[in-house]
């Protein structure tokens, strides 16, 4: 795991415990349904840190007889973890409260407190959310907030961004479910508050459940990192054509690389041996997370390269 990410999840982790505590004691004081889920959610996410440091410190373990790859992909694995928390403690919990405030409203208590607390809480988040898009910036560039989300191979930073942009706007509108029952004195806006951070945490964690699900299940390189490595194949003075390439992601940091080229004719053993170690040299110095190559000289045949790509 990259010290970027680390940070960012660390950030995270020592403001959503401190926040988790102070609405506890906000939730004891004014009995608000909507600052009882944003507690719980903030328990979930504390647990969600916890989650993604543990994912990174297993996928540094070595590669092993039954895992000759490494283990990169537990990072994919633990984030998915972390979108299913999101939606089972966190928006499922956050709805169910709701609903049953919205049917049974009660008062809420010392309102001076809860909007102390939350407000404390806002700037918390605020600070760890910053310290997200710090982190992720280099690694977005030019690209759109949305798309770093759906393209990025990093997880953790994905996961750390949406937790703190719903924790933020949660925050929101726990604060106006609670001014508005006070204001009104109609209790039902507290449980209309709850009921809304429901549906933000479950649609976050459904985008997150689908990103980690296609990181977990095999992404190819991006398309920058297919262009460069087939450019290096292509440009090599041996290979006279690549007949198909593969990619897969084993982790943010370690690209597996497929490919099947069409070598100089008249070429000895020895001679494409050197070639695809040459090769497989310019891949990684282009492109240094390919870290696991295979080039396999064959015979092109006439038609279309099914499933190149190259």
């Amino acid at each position: 795991m990259q010290a970027d990410s680390r940070t960012a999840i660390l950030a995270a982790l020592g403001a959503n415990l401190g926040i988790a505590i102070a609405k506890f004691v906000g939730w004891g004081m004014t009995g608000a349904a909507s600052m009882l889920a944003e507690a719980v959610h903030s328990v979930a996410d504390t647990s969600n840190q916890a989650l993604l440091l543990w994912g990174g410190s297993a996928a540094r373990r070595q590669p092993s007889e039954t895992h000759p790859f490494g283990y990169g992909m537990e990072r994919y694995f633990w984030s998915f973890i972390v979108a299913l928390v999101i939606f089972s403690v966190g928006g499922l919990f956050a709805l169910a409260e709701g609903i049953e405030k919205l049917r049974h409203p009660h008062d809420v208590a010392n309102v001076a407190w809860a909007v102390g607390i939350l407000v404390m809480a806002i700037g918390l988040e605020t600070l760890s959310f910053r310290t997200a898009i710090v982190a992720s910036r280099p690694l977005k560039g030019r690209s759109s907030w949305m798309t770093f989300v759906r393209r990025s191979k990093n997880p953790e930073l994905p996961v750390v961004l949406l937790e703190d942009l719903g924790a933020l706007v949660g925050l929101v509108l726990a604060l106006a479910g609670v001014s508005l029952a006070y204001w009104t004195g109609d209790a039902r806006w507290d449980a209309v508050g709850s009921i809304a951070i429901g549906v933000l945490l479950v649609a976050i964690a459904v985008t997150l459940v689908v990103e980690m699900k296609s990181l977990l299940i095999g992404e190819s390189a991006t398309p920058e990192h297919i262009d460069a490595i087939g450019e290096t194949l292509a440009s090599a003075e041996d290979i006279e054509r690549i007949i198909h390439m593969r990619t897969m992601h084993l982790g943010p940091d370690h690209l597996l690389v497929a490919a099947k080229v069409a070598f100089r004719r008249g070429m000895s053993f020895s001679e494409v041996a050197a070639a695809i170690d040459a090769a497989e040299d310019r891949i990684r110095e282009r492109v240094p997370i390919a870290r696991t190559i295979f080039v396999e000289p064959d015979v092109y045949k006439n038609g279309p390269d099914t499933g190149s790509e190259a």
